[in-house]
């Protein structure tokens, strides 16, 4: 219920003058968003002339992520306006940062709200606008009403807002649905439509991502499939539940968290196989299950490919059976591992930092990464930070302004950053990172803003995030090299990356890539060759490898099979015949646990090197005492 313009003035009054809100003058959620809006500096009889707005160049470039999204909203808000049509209303679609992505409705009313820049390209963010239905749904993660004076600022007070947060299919908040009209036209009904017709786009963003998928329907009542109020739930063959829709996840009380992680046995007690047979069998009817905590729920499986018999099917059978993240598993259970928690964080905001030596494939994991991903239909921009002169690292990343500098391009440059909006970004060696760059790029993760070389606005930017670096950044920011705080905001999931030499599937890799460079001509490398290939401790990993790979195929005659040691580099071939660096490898070369396969390299390196321990243990990067007690073993 709004309170009276006399209270609102009142309690103005006193936030202004003295810094508090009295209590019980106007609703709690008006005034948490005064308090906030008042911390952020702003002045109610002020205007928003800080506040972000994009022209329209900006704006067609920021909007590609949002095609989507945009695309799915505007049927529904088509139809909001249809029903509210000539009463003097528009409506608006915001992105999850209060940027305005898209507008329809009454002319003449949306020509007086470009007054007050609501339009598409400005931000209605609560740091810029103060209280608003866009913003303040935002910061409250949940529907708002604000109502005429009950924005901060004055120069609002002529809107009456209806705003609903539309929420994706993995738990986040991918936007805003407002209806806005001038005060005095304001229905009591309308913050009921907008929320419905949230509702309406987040169950077809739902279809579109995971529809054609298997998928779950249910309802307290069987009457509710089927309906808007309904919760949908993707999952994998296995029972996990991979995305859910908004009433989804509060009907199976899970958060977000939980997704790729809860099995639907641990929510319900329905058995998977059991919703499957009743699919196949074209029923109906949906099953009656238990929840955990209590109460029941009808529910219905629909659309989804029948299992493989059990005898073949794929340990984690799910969407991403076939994706790039699947294709880099052959075999090591250090890489399966790596793999298998990243799944973990894909679509979720949380940066990755990838470790390792040069040449292990941290870009190679990185793409792999991207391409698994729900952007991978966006950019994917990798920076080496350790290639790039300290002088212009900070106008590649940023971008300029035309004329920022001396030799700057005469239209400016967007940056690396920008460039990636939408999509992710690789910082390759950022350990080689200069320091005083470090400061603004940690500005730019927690404001999700960059500012160009040479001035202008605050662009909003939107990007998964991944760094990679060969050094250890712990001694990095012991050692003053690295600031602490970037340290910790980067390092949300680290993943170390294993050397070749550690790796127990090296003969899936060469064969893996043998075929990636001569697809179909089933070239091998001859007995004795692979034999040294598996005990050389390939110091430049497999970039290394690869290499010498691709210059055996170019020398090897166009109907051989076999590369043999004249198709190899020279200095490599002398390496691999030297003692030091080559054994046979006849015996057992197997691949069980990783314990095993350490001990079996120790002991073929001892042979190699004729039983000389502290030769063995300098090559293996061990002490001799820990070389000792292996051997013992």
């Amino acid at each position: 219920m709004k309170a009276p313009d006399a209270l609102l003035r009142k309690a103005r009054h006193a936030l202004v003058e003295r810094g508090q809100l009295p209590n019980g003058l106007i609703h709690d959620l008006v005034a948490r968003s005064w308090r906030r809006s008042f911390d952020a500096g702003l002045a109610p009889t002020g205007s928003s002339a800080e506040a972000p707005y994009l022209d329209a160049s900006e704006l067609a470039h920021y909007i590609e992520p949002y095609q989507e999204l945009i695309a799915n909203a505007r049927p529904m808000m088509e139809y909001l306006y249809s029903q509210t049509r000539d009463s003097g209303v528009m409506v608006v679609l915001s992105d999850k940062r209060g940027v305005l992505l898209h507008v329809t409705g009454d002319a003449h009313f949306m020509t007086r709200a470009e007054r007050v820049s609501l339009a598409p390209g400005a931000s209605w963010h609560e740091h810029y606008r103060g209280t608003n239905a866009i913003g303040t749904a935002l910061a409250e993660a949940g529907p708002v009403v604000v109502h005429g004076a009950e924005h901060y600022l004055e120069r609002n007070g002529f809107l009456a807002c209806s705003a609903a947060p539309i929420v994706g299919p993995h738990g986040d908040i991918l936007g805003v649905l407002d209806v806005s009209s001038a005060q005095q036209a304001h229905h009591p009904h309308t913050l009921a439509l907008v929320r419905a017709a949230a509702h309406m786009i987040e169950n077809r963003l739902f279809s579109v991502r995971y529809g054609t998928g298997p998928h779950i329907r249910f309802h307290p009542m069987a009457e509710g499939i089927g309906t808007l109020a309904e919760g949908v739930a993707a999952i994998s063959w296995d029972g996990r539940i991979l995305a859910a829709n908004h009433a989804g996840l509060a009907w199976l009380d899970i958060t977000p968290a939980d997704l790729g992680i809860k099995a639907l046995e641990d929510l319900l007690d329905v058995r998977m196989e059991a919703l499957v047979d009743r699919e196949k069998r074209h029923t109906v009817q949906a099953a009656l299950a238990k929840r955990a905590g209590g109460g029941a729920l009808f529910v219905r499986m629909e659309r989804g490919e029948p299992p493989l018999p059990k005898a073949v099917r794929p340990i984690s059978p799910s969407p991403e059976e076939t994706d790039e993240l699947t294709a880099l598993d052959t075999g090591d259970p250090c890489m399966r591992a790596a793999i298998g928690r990243v799944r973990r964080i894909l679509g979720k905001p949380i940066p990755l930092l990838l470790q390792g030596d040069t040449g292990v494939g941290k870009e190679v994991f990185a793409r792999a990464v991207h391409q698994s991903g729900l952007r991978r239909t966006k950019p994917f921009v990798a920076v080496n930070c350790a290639a790039l002169p300290e002088a212009l690292i900070e106008a590649e990343l940023f971008g300029y302004m035309p004329g920022a500098f001396t030799g700057a391009r005469r239209d400016g440059a967007l940056g690396r950053i920008r460039e990636a909006c939408g999509g992710t970004l690789l910082l390759d060696e950022i350990g080689d990172m200069p320091l005083a760059l470090q400061g603004r790029l940690l500005r730019v993760l927690e404001d999700h803003e960059v500012v160009p070389l040479g001035g202008g606005r605050p662009v909003t930017v939107d990007f998964a995030l991944i760094c990679a670096t060969h050094r250890d950044l712990k001694i990095e920011v012991d050692a003053g090299r690295f600031r602490d705080d970037l340290y910790y905001r980067i390092n949300a999931l680290t993943i170390r990356l294993p050397c070749l030499r550690e790796r127990s599937d090296f003969d899936r890799l060469v064969t893996a890539c043998l075929e990636r460079i001569a697809p179909g001509r089933g070239i091998i490398l001859s007995g004795t060759l692979m034999r040294a290939f598996r005990t050389y401790d390939w110091p430049g990993n497999l970039r290394q490898m690869a290499c010498a790979l691709r210059t055996a195929c170019a020398l090897l005659d166009t109907p051989g099979t076999i590369i043999d040691w004249p198709h190899l580099p020279d200095d490599l071939a002398r390496d691999l015949k030297s003692p030091s660096r080559a054994a046979d490898c006849q015996n057992n070369h197997t691949v069980g646990s990783l314990r095993h396969t350490s001990n079996a390299v120790i002991h073929r390196t001892m042979e190699a090197l004729n039983g000389n321990k502290s030769e063995a243990a300098r090559r293996l990067g061990i002490s001799r005492s820990t070389l000792y007690r292996r051997i013992k073993s």
